[in-house]
């Protein structure tokens, strides 16, 4: 099965080292989860993965099933098999979801999938996830709330059967309930597809319900420490300053807030 495997990553930012050397490596079926303070390098190690032009590798190297991530577009990355949930996912006007998911299906695949299979996986998604009927025929996250935007980040996820999904901050403006649907739904596609995931989130009670078999601490561009549940539950009861000083780090400071990844940014061709 295929296996991310990061070694010594160094990604800078507007000139600026996010990352100062990340070594990682994500099996299937793994479940690892990715925390640390805000603005010390958790969207900025998920974005170089995914290929995000902004965002440049200039040191290390990125493999997944034995293939040279860093060499590959956005769509050559996505068609290898690797998925990214958006912490602030994009609008596009004019554009059903249901055009959208089924050209990014046969993008995919070999052949195009036949439209009697794609509304059935289309519609058992969307029940899954108890989003509303009309979901197909409405544009892309046009006028949709923070959380149905996260909901049909899975959704996406759900139908393209991605074998590595990197969820950033997936929970974020979901309430309690909808926590918990989306955690079902991820469990579930897990389940049936075997794949590999990394998952940034600050909420003990998302990642309690996601049952994380890793967990990773990164600060200030390093993973500091790593172990399995037992580190998630520390933290939450514990915070990050006892980490800074048993390993002798300091966390950045958050600066403001970078704009939205878009597909814009994204889909930037290279000079």
């Amino acid at each position: 099965m295929p296996r991310l495997v990061i070694k010594d990553l160094h990604v800078k930012v507007d000139e600026k080292e996010i990352l100062k050397g990340i070594d990682l490596e994500v099996d299937s079926n793994e479940r690892h989860a990715l925390m640390g303070p805000n603005g010390n390098g958790k969207s900025t190690l998920l974005a170089a993965i995914m290929g995000n032009p902004r965002f440049e590798v200039t040191q290390g190297s990125i493999t997944y099933d034995d293939k040279d991530v860093l060499a590959m577009s956005v769509d050559e990355r996505s068609r290898l098999g690797i998925f990214l949930g958006m912490q602030y996912p994009s609008e596009v006007p004019g554009v059903t979801n249901s055009d959208f998911l089924r050209t990014a299906i046969n993008a995919r695949s070999e052949k195009p999938i036949s439209l009697f299979k794609f509304i059935k996986e289309m519609d058992k998604a969307i029940k899954t996830l108890q989003m509303k009927p009309d979901l197909a025929h409405r544009f892309l996250n046009d006028g949709f709330s923070g959380g149905e935007k996260k909901r049909n980040e899975i959704v996406q996820m759900m139908l393209l059967k991605p074998t590595l999904a990197m969820l950033d901050e997936i929970d974020s403006g979901l309430d309690v309930d909808a926590l918990r649907i989306v955690a079902d739904a991820i469990d579930q596609c897990q389940k049936e597809t075997g794949m590999g995931m990394i998952v940034v989130s600050h909420y003990a009670r998302f990642l309690d319900y996601i049952r994380p078999t890793h967990a990773h601490i990164l600060i200030d561009g390093k993973i500091v420490v790593s172990g399995g549940a037992e580190l998630v539950e520390k933290i939450d009861h514990e915070g990050y300053d006892w980490i800074e000083k048993e390993y002798n780090v300091k966390a950045a400071h958050e600066e403001k807030k970078e704009r939205p990844i878009t597909l814009g940014s994204c889909g930037a061709k290279r000079s």
